[in-house]
């Protein structure tokens, strides 16, 4: 086992990578991609091409290139397939690794409400359990970890244009039960910087607007929650493209990986010339954004003004 993830407060944090000799058990999807990454580097070290590591498990490389990459889930078979083909013969070895295929293949919590649960969105649920730092930077809601029921039913009733009414009840659940882990012995970092004019903004009513606001003041309380307030007079800014999630994760096999959610999907970003551009903004916008104690007292002066 990984040792406990290193609590984040520098944005210019190194993120290059070293050897990953086993995945903390930070949900399945993290576990998907740790595994991949393990077979890739010993398909590689033996030379063997996708196209080959295919036939062996009755496959194309392309499903080589999905397995990889933690996108689909392991068969056992397959895993003891590859096993073979790489040259690990060691027992103890391979049990090891046939272990962290049971769990790699095990549902997360949120598969029960599978009825309203979009596959784009349960990917980003799995990263997001397994996260060791979540940074995020919204313009029109507050971030949905930080929302009251009320403000989340209203969020719902706006957006969720073709569900029933049972079916936003569901995703409010949904998204309550979501947030408990941020509370956790081991929760992530959390850092959300939150454009003025998303609690200037008229949702769900006055009432449900303060308590809001009075949420996010004892949230903004706990030892791994930091909360900033980008406000009008900072004028322009350079996130133009609007709100992005930056994930990070205590495995140092791990990518950051950059979330932009879309009307109904998501992109996830990966790629180191992509997520740098990103967490270069980001940067930018801690440094313009009120600090924490500011904001504190911006959010009690807007509570006056509702």
């Amino acid at each position: 086992m990984m040792g406990s993830p290193q609590r984040y407060r520098d944005p210019g944090l190194d993120c290059e990578t070293t050897r990953l000799t086993a995945p903390s058990p930070g949900g399945p999807t993290v576990l998907r991609i740790a595994l991949g990454t393990q077979l890739r580097r010993l398909r590689e070290a033996r030379g063997i091409t996708r196209e080959v590591a295919g036939e062996a498990i009755r496959a194309s490389d392309a499903k080589i290139s999905r397995v990889e990459l933690g996108r689909v889930g392991f068969k056992t078979r397959d895993v003891a397939d590859l096993l073979t083909l790489y040259g690990v013969t060691d027992e103890q070895e391979r049990d090891a690794f046939l272990t962290l295929v049971r769990r790699a293949n095990e549902p997360g919590w949120w598969r029960r409400y599978g009825d309203v649960l979009s596959s784009w969105f349960e990917t980003y649920l799995g990263l997001e359990q397994a996260s060791s730092v979540i940074r995020t930077y919204e313009i029109q809601f507050v971030p949905g970890l930080l929302q009251t029921e009320a403000y989340a039913r209203a969020v719902m009733q706006l957006c969720q244009l073709h569900n029933s009414a049972e079916e936003i009840e569901r995703r409010i659940e949904l998204r309550m039960a979501r947030q408990g882990f941020l509370s956790q012995p081991e929760a992530p970092d959390y850092w959300a910087i939150v454009d003025e004019a998303v609690l200037r903004r008229s949702l769900g009513g006055r009432a449900a607007l303060q308590a809001q606001i009075r949420h996010l003041i004892d949230m903004a309380e706990l030892p791994n929650i930091t909360l900033q307030i980008l406000p009008f007079s900072v004028g322009g800014h350079p996130a133009a493209g609007g709100s992005f999630t930056v994930l990070r994760f205590a495995e140092p096999d791990l990518p950051d990986i950059v979330y932009l959610e879309q009307l109904s999907s998501a992109v996830y970003l990966d790629k180191r010339r992509e997520t740098d551009n990103y967490l270069l903004v980001m940067d930018r916008l801690c440094v313009a954004a009120k600090s924490p104690a500011e904001t504190t007292n911006l959010l009690k002066q807007i509570i006056t003004e509702i």
